[in-house]
């Protein structure tokens, strides 16, 4: 499958951490997250019109003294084929890129990392690491998959790239134990960032009706898991 480009965010602070990058969203994603906030890039993506890579690529080359690069993400990065050589252009052009992803390609990411690609990996956990609580958060049916998010964990862990593993919390999907449970498998890595359901457009529209946790909520849940990361982030809005 050939990458197409559904969503271009000219220039976002909110992205990458202390970058700013322009924004790519791909449509399509082999989860069906019911709190996901990208509803129309997943189920009705022909509702967006494409956005053409070399323009994207110019408008890059052109702000490239303004931008530090650009972030790719979704829908899934990963379930495209071509992204080497969609990428390759814009490291070229001198562009940092950031990779987003749900973690079920290990060998796409590993590719892309072999080819000195990306600069930055943002894979999201999605629930405890057992396949019954992954399936309510993500609707994962494939347990091969399941096994893959896994590997991806420790690849990135492992791979020498600066990276963030982060989780959308949920109420109804997510209790304080999960999170501690997440830490743990993840024990030792560099950052994990908490990230508040926000219910705006979501896949399942039944989600858009949830009251999010508080931020206290998550600060809580943040400091019972300080002790097995090395950086805890909390993005919660007020």
């Amino acid at each position: 499958m050939k990458t197409v480009i559904k969503g271009f965010i000219k220039s976002s602070l909110l992205d990458w951490d202390g970058k700013i990058v322009s924004t790519l969203y791909v449509p399509h994603c082999n989860m069906r997250c019911p709190f996901c906030h990208n509803r129309s890039f997943i189920l009705t993506p022909d509702d967006h019109p494409s956005v053409e890579i070399n323009e994207i690529l110019d408008f890059y080359k052109e702000r490239k003294n303004f931008l530090d690069g650009i972030c790719l993400t979704g829908g899934e990065p990963c379930l495209y084929d071509d992204l080497v050589e969609v990428l390759k252009p814009f490291k070229e052009a001198g562009a940092l890129i950031k990779l987003d992803s749900n973690g079920t390609s290990p060998e796409k990411i590993r590719e892309l990392v072999d080819a000195k690609l990306i600069d930055y990996i943002a894979m999201d956990i999605k629930n405890a690491l057992e396949f019954e609580k992954y399936k309510k958060a993500s609707s994962l049916k494939s347990e091969v998959l399941f096994e893959n998010v896994k590997e991806s964990i420790n690849y990135i862990k492992n791979c020498k790239l600066p990276y963030e593993f982060r989780t959308t919390v949920v109420p109804t999907i997510h209790e304080k134990q999960d999170i501690i449970d997440i830490a743990k498998f993840i024990k030792g890595a560099e950052k994990y960032a908490l990230q508040n359901f926000q219910p705006e457009n979501t896949l399942d529209v039944n989600f858009e009706k949830l009251t999010p946790f508080t931020v206290n909520d998550i600060e809580e849940m943040a400091d019972s898991i300080k002790s097995l990361i090395e950086k805890v982030v909390v993005r919660a809005k007020g």
